[in-house]
This record gives C-alpha cells, sequence and structure tokens, in this order.
C-alpha cells in the first residue's frame, strides 16, 4: 500500500469526509455513480464506471487489483469510494458484494434507453418507461432526506419564497409554486433572468429562494441565488451537480438523477422527472407541517374550481 493510500485511511478513522454520515445503501451506489461521474475526474471516472458496471467481479479485487484493472493508483480508488459515500474501499467492497447478490436474485429488464430512429413505437414506449423509472429510483436512493428536511422546515416559515428555472426547469418552478401557493403559501416563479434579480434584491431572512438547474451552471439562475444568498434568504439548490457553481450559493442542495442525453432524447426530459419528483417531495413534507391550514386552503381552492370541471 502507498503512502498516499496509508495517509487517506489514517484520516477515515474519524469517519467518512464530506460523506455526509451513513454509507448509502448497495442499491444507490449506482445512482451515484450516475448524479457524482460528470464532476469526478477522468481517473476517477474509471473506477466509477468499472464498480458500477461489474460489481460482483470488483467486489472480489483488493484496492490494488482495481487500481490495476482501471489503470489508476489505489489513492484514486480510495477517494473515489469516499467521494461515493464509503468511509474505505473495504465499505464499498461489501456495498458490491451486496449489489450483486441483489441483481443475482432480481435482475433489470434488458432495455436500454438508446432510442433509435427506425425503432417501433412499443419499443419507444417501453424504453422512455424504463429510463423514467430509472431516473425517479436514483433521484430517491441520491436525495438527502436530511437536506430535504431543512428546506421543508424553511419553506414552512418563510415569508415569501422565490423560485428561478429557465427552459425545462422554468416548467418545474411554475409546478412548485403553484403547489405552494394552493395551500396559501406566497411563492413566485421567475423564468426572466431580469425580473429573477430585481426580486431576488428584495428578500431578506425568512424568505426562501430556490435555483432549479440540472447543469447546475446555469448563469441565469445562480445570479438571482447569489444575490439572495448575500441578502440573507435560505437558499435551496434543486440541480443535478451536486458539486456545481450553483452549490457555492445554496444553504441546502437537493440531487437529481443525472440524465444520459441521447439524439432523440435530450437530458432535459429525464432530468425534469427527477427534479419534479423533488418538488413533490417539498410541496408534501411542507403540506404536512402545516396540515391545518393547508387542508382549508386545498379545499377552498377545489371548490372554487370545481364548476370549471361539471359537465
Amino acid at each position: 500500500m502507498t503512502r498516499d493510500v496509508k495517509e487517506i485511511f489514517a484520516g477515515e478513522r474519524g469517519g467518512p469526509s464530506g460523506a455526509g454520515g451513513t454509507p448509502p445503501a448497495p442499491a444507490a451506489l449506482a445512482a451515484k455513480v450516475r448524479t457524482l461521474g460528470p464532476s469526478m475526474t477522468r481517473s476517477m471516472q474509471r473506477v466509477a464506471e468499472a464498480v458500477a458496471g461489474d460489481p460482483a467481479g470488483c467486489a472480489a479485487l483488493t484496492v490494488t487489483g482495481l487500481a490495476e484493472l482501471t489503470g489508476t493508483s489505489e489513492a484514486t480508488v480510495v477517494r473515489t469510494a469516499r467521494l461515493l459515500g464509503y468511509p474505505g474501499y473495504r465499505d464499498l467492497r461489501l456495498a458490491l458484494a451486496g449489489l450483486a447478490a441483489q441483481q443475482q436474485s432480481g435482475r433489470a429488464p434488458a432495455i436500454t434507453t438508446d432510442i433509435a430512429v427506425d425503432d417501433p413505437i412499443a419499443d419507444v414506449v417501453a424504453k422512455l418507461a424504463y429510463d423514467e423509472q430509472q431516473t425517479l429510483a436514483d433521484t430517491a436512493a441520491g436525495l438527502d432526506t436530511v437536506q430535504l428536511g431543512a428546506a421543508v422546515t424553511a419553506l414552512t416559515t418563510a415569508r415569501r419564497t422565490d423560485v428561478y428555472g429557465v427552459g425545462a426547469s422554468g416548467l418545474v418552478a411554475q409546478d412548485l409554486t403553484q403547489k405552494l401557493l394552493r395551500i396559501g403559501l406566497m411563492a413566485h416563479a421567475h423564468s426572466d433572468p431580469h425580473l429573477a434579480v430585481t426580486n431576488a434584491v428584495q428578500l431578506r431572512a425568512g424568505d426562501v429562494a430556490i435555483a432549479i438547474t440540472h447543469s447546475g451552471s446555469t448563469g441565469d439562475v445562480i445570479e438571482p441565488l447569489r444575490a439572495a444568498f448575500e441578502r440573507g434568504a435560505t437558499t435551496v439548490a434543486i440541480t443535478g451537480r451536486p458539486n456545481g457553481p450553483v452549490t457555492q450559493y445554496a444553504d441546502h442542495v437537493l440531487t437529481t438523477s443525472t440524465a444520459r442525453e441521447s439524439e432523440l432524447r435530450p437530458a432535459a426530459m429525464s432530468s425534469r422527472t427527477g427534479q419534479l419528483l423533488v418538488v413533490d417531495c417539498l410541496f408534501v413534507g411542507v403540506a404536512q407541517r402545516t396540515y391545518e391550514k393547508a387542508a382549508p386552503a386545498l379545499s377552498a381552492s377545489y371548490e372554487a374550481l370545481a364548476h370549471r370541471h361539471r359537465s
């Protein structure tokens, strides 16, 4: 074992650095790789792709063996394990063994999300449905419930909530604000970057600002979140890149699954699925905390619109 790796292991005795506490369950490993992969170095990506692609084979390897297999170093293997949420390589191997056992007992359907121009429509439906299910499962597995709970608390007591998003994320921002409005909370969605900033500078402590950006680097969303952050508002980022620039100005980060783009299916389609799941989790959490006020507000909104749905 190299000196580098010994130092890393020595630093792990006090617990995982930046792992957020309990290591992820085996079922969450593939989701973590998909989510964190784009933010890793290329050598770390090789390690992550190897363990996700062949958990059984990698579980049988020592740290040296995995380093040789991936053409990296022992230190890189250990750092990758830690970034994925495990205190050390031994813990990652245990998770790989668990994941391999799960796959043997119930394999996922033999289907990919690569849609060809000449695919029959039945195949398109099957591939899209499978990918949507995988996106939801990955987002749920990787969602930090401590961060989620803190965001719910902030929304519950907020004087006002501003939500920023452009493009497909703008649609998700509108969905969240409409839900909050229906339970009697003050919320506004902003897709125009100028209006977003001019509203953000009016926020203060006790307000909440939420940025929705799959890439984590959308300037039109980061700029108003930064303005809100600097004025003392509680800030939340919903993003597929947990290490993206937007997180610099977020008190709470809620990570969605990282979608794989193809020519016929832009990442925005499946990324929106993960974002909507997070939005629903936020809304239900807030509704639970404010049930005495939320229930009458929902009833009133249903009653006000009931005549529009009568035949």
